[in-house]
């Protein structure tokens, strides 16, 4: 439970109790990371059942499934995206591009890339048909994006011996948490599939795209891996897995 409690107090804005950080309890802190995207996801049925009873407008109906991963998360992910966001932007070598993301002050391209990522999914979250195999595909697809930051941060070399992803990654058993977010991984991405072959294949692959464009941006534009870069793929993975996920619901409708 001191595990559970560690990841939701670091990845999550829901109230828990507070045990002070030690060995023992970060040791696997990386395989309770999927479980906020389990709320998440039932926070998606929850809002998509209130719309259906009270007939909310789709306006509305899009606005919470746009916002609840972000209430749930504190924006914890969107402050890397930005951070990333202006560090790319800069055109600068590796050393100078990780001091940006240290910068704790908000550049222009942060600024204007949120902007058009919040537009971006607040437009697919209108375009979504939230039927059931929707919902758990996105549901699934909340958590299978956390099991592929978590092995980032127990597989991809760190770029600094400090910050909270060096922190996770020394604390870790490496070993095992690999095993365990790859089965979880799997576990998502089949149910994905058995929900809707088609759109969880799509899901699935965009996420895996996604995750190799991370990978290569570590490595040859930053040195290595830092929180900031973990939350901005897992906020470009969320959008992209969205987006197959509403262009692959037309496409079925189209046929």
């Amino acid at each position: 439970m001191e595990t559970i409690a560690v990841a939701f107090a670091m990845f999550s804005a829901i109230p828990v109790p507070q045990p002070e950080w030690n060995q023992r309890n970060m040791r696997y802190a990386l395989c309770a990371f999927p479980l906020i995207g389990v709320v998440i996801g039932l926070s998606w049925w929850g809002w998509a059942a209130v719309c259906g009873l009270l007939d909310f407008p789709a306006l509305l109906r899009a606005a919470g499934f746009c916002l609840l991963p972000m209430a749930i998360t504190g924006g914890i992910h969107l402050d890397g995206f930005a951070d990333t966001s202006d560090a790319l932007a800069s055109c600068a070598p590796p050393e100078r591009k990780q001091e940006i993301l240290k910068d704790s002050h908000c550049g222009a391209f942060a600024v204007i890339r949120l902007c058009m990522y919040v537009c971006g999914y607040l437009g697919l979250c209108g375009g979504l048909r939230s039927d059931r195999q929707a919902l758990l595909c996105a549901s699934a697809g909340f958590v299978l994006v956390r099991c592929l930051s978590g092995l980032s941060i127990a597989c991809f070399p760190m770029a600094k011996n400090t910050g909270l992803a060096h922190t996770f990654a020394s604390s870790a058993d490496k070993s095992r948490v690999r095993v365990v977010l790859a089965i979880l991984a799997v576990a998502a991405a089949a149910v994905m599939c058995a929900a809707d072959m088609l759109c969880g294949a799509a899901m699935t692959l965009a996420a895996l795209v996604v995750f190799a464009n991370y990978a290569r941006t570590v490595r040859k534009q930053f040195g290595g891996l830092s929180g900031d870069l973990a939350g901005w793929f897992l906020q470009r993975a969320e959008f992209w897995m969205l987006a197959s996920l509403v262009l692959c619901q037309y496409g079925e409708k189209s046929l």
